[in-house]
């Protein structure tokens, strides 16, 4: 393997160092996939400023000393920007799993395109649906949101491949699109939740485990879960999510705020249109 292009993660929160996105140069909604979409398909989205605000957002990672690199953007994928669900890290290894919806299958093929171009280890989650916006890491405890895009039986599947990681199938209310829109792990002990999605047990699981901060209905429409953590207690974060922000910013986070509202309208944010491929693996000064 190019030991340049190595893939290592272990978590959600270590010191992020390198990170595949897609640019939305073909962004638009064709067909209602998820919630949001619904709220915006009549103006749908101004792809001058959805490129605009995606190169400050990249300028933004590399000024934080993070390697971007670029999937190329096909016109037949409108959601190619939300990089995030075509696959996760996990340990030295990529795992690329099947697209849920129509309209997005096939994105997972220039991903593996990439992968073996660069000799990135990678494994073909064939005939499963997990889509990365339901992967939520921490450790050895993998958290997957069971969802339109993720199914139970594919959950499975992974947990018998991946008999050393505790995986824990988290449902949520159908309605939001993936876990990672209603909850995030920021830190080893800290976590983001909209707790109207979850049931009583989910819930009560998480705030067992985590000191939670709660997102309220108006910032999880604006998905003030759906930051990024790059390390160092540093998250990108949209400016409108004031609340979420402030609350961030208490518990000694650093908030670069960047905005993307032209992306969000299509049902994601900073987490969503980020696929981790390489994080630190030095636990002391992860967080430092």
């Amino acid at each position: 393997m190019n030991e340049e292009l190595e893939a290592y993660c272990a978590s959600e929160y270590s010191k992020l160092l390198r990170v595949i996105v897609c640019e939305p140069k073909y962004m638009e909604i064709r067909e209602i996939i998820n919630e949001t979409q619904k709220e915006f398909k009549d103006e749908n989205i101004d792809r001058v400023l959805a490129m605009e605000q995606h190169t400050n957002f990249v300028k933004s990672l590399e000024h934080e000393g993070i390697e971007v690199i670029n999937l190329p953007p096909q016109s037949a994928y409108p959601e190619q920007v939300f990089t995030r669900d075509i696959g996760f890290t996990l340990g030295n290894t990529v795992y690329v799993a099947e697209m849920a919806t129509d309209i997005r299958q096939g994105e997972e093929l220039i991903l593996k395109t990439w992968l073996e171009k660069n000799d990135v280890p990678f494994f073909n989650l064939c005939r499963n649906r997990i889509e990365g916006g339901d992967v939520i890491i921490d450790g050895k405890t993998i958290y997957i949101g069971v969802s339109d895009r993720t199914d139970k039986k594919s959950i499975k599947n992974l947990q018998t491949l991946l008999s050393e990681y505790d995986i824990i199938p988290i449902p949520f209310i159908e309605k939001f699109l993936h876990l990672d829109c209603v909850f995030n792990v920021i830190s080893p002990t800290e976590a983001l939740i909209f707790p109207e999605a979850l049931t009583k047990k989910e819930l009560a699981l998480l705030e067992s485990r985590y000191d939670i901060i709660e997102v309220t209905k108006e910032e999880q429409f604006t998905l003030g879960t759906n930051v990024l953590s790059i390390g160092k207690r540093k998250v990108f974060s949209l400016p409108c999510n004031k609340k979420v922000n402030h609350k961030l910013r208490e518990r000694g986070y650093s908030v670069i705020e960047v905005d993307i509202s032209e992306i969000i309208k299509s049902g994601g944010s900073f987490r969503c249109c980020t696929m981790p491929l390489l994080r630190t693996t030095n636990k002391k000064t992860e967080l430092a």
